[in-house]
């Protein structure tokens, strides 16, 4: 069941990240349109306040908040959920959105590769500094933005350093492989994680690079669908109530699709959340623990 005007999100409190423009703009719009609570997570807090004030005007809706994070520094992720619990003891949707590409080797303030540290590690820390938070919301759903182009690419463990294209590739087939390991571990939580792509949407991606993204963007883009279109997918997987349950699955276009054969990889996706876990700090007791007979 696709949402529609009669779906209702009262009384549910749902999270967006990277939600001051583009696709995470008009998705915390839509979940917005159906009665949410809705906390918009960005950079800027002259764009957060903007994008609130934008979506309350719109929705008619006045339960739009905002809090400033970058995502990219594991201490603002780990301020900003301290934030969320502390004002909304209930969660019940987290999307995570926010991402970019990054092709000239950027690295973060504390020194890690962005496309590592923003659009994987992003949300695997700030979900899992937000589990409790979720299970206690039961039914409560996690929604992850990856994308078509994941295909291709496998994880290379031996140098987690993704910069570039394939950086990019293997970023967001990381978002799969941790998608469907978080819904196994969190089988009979009461808790579904579910992944997307978007699809090729005419947005704000990519214009942080130089050289020749920046020339064939207008390009690429004359092929792309709106943000609005973009974000449908997500909006469903937020909100329909037709998917209540359904977890640890992968969507394009409102519809279940199989995702790459490498986002089927157990062992990866095993180890892919060790390293991760790692990277951030997390440790057995603030992470929802592994499956058993894998």
């Amino acid at each position: 069941m696709r949402p529609d005007d009669s779906t209702t999100m009262e009384g549910r409190v749902c999270v967006v990240t990277g939600a001051t423009a583009g696709i995470g703009f008009e998705t915390a719009r839509g979940i917005a349109q159906h009665g949410a609570t809705v906390i918009i997570v960005g950079r800027s807090p002259e764009r957060c306040s903007s994008a609130a004030h934008q979506i309350r005007s719109r929705t008619g809706n006045s339960k739009v908040e905002f809090l400033v994070s970058d995502l990219s520094m594991q201490n603002e992720i780990r301020r900003l959920a301290a934030e969320l619990t502390a004002r909304h003891p209930r969660i019940h949707v987290l999307v995570n959105n926010a991402g970019g590409l990054f092709l000239n080797g950027q690295t973060s303030p504390a020194g890690v590769e962005m496309t590592l540290a923003l659009n994987h590690l992003g949300y695997f820390l700030l979900t899992n500094l937000l589990l409790d938070t979720l299970k206690a919301s039961a039914p409560a759903r996690v929604v992850n933005v990856s994308s078509y182009v994941h295909s291709g690419v496998r994880i290379d463990f031996s140098r987690l350093r993704w910069g570039g294209w394939r950086g990019y590739k293997r970023s967001k087939l990381a978002n799969i492989l941790f998608t469907y390991e978080l819904a196994r571990r969190l089988n009979g939580a009461g808790v579904t994680a579910n992944a997307l792509s978007p699809g090729l949407v005419a947005s704000n991606f990519g214009r942080n690079n130089r050289g020749y993204f920046r020339l064939l963007r207008p390009l690429i883009y004359s092929f792309a669908i709106s943000n609005e279109q973009g974000a449908q997918t997500i909006i469903y997987l937020a909100c329909s109530p037709g998917i209540e349950g359904v977890t640890g699955k992968y969507f394009e276009e409102r519809k279940e699709r199989r995702s790459s054969e490498a986002s089927y990889d157990r062992d990866a996706a095993a180890r892919l959340w060790q390293v991760s876990a790692d990277m951030t700090g997390l440790t057995g007791d603030n992470q929802v623990s592994s499956p058993q007979g894998r």
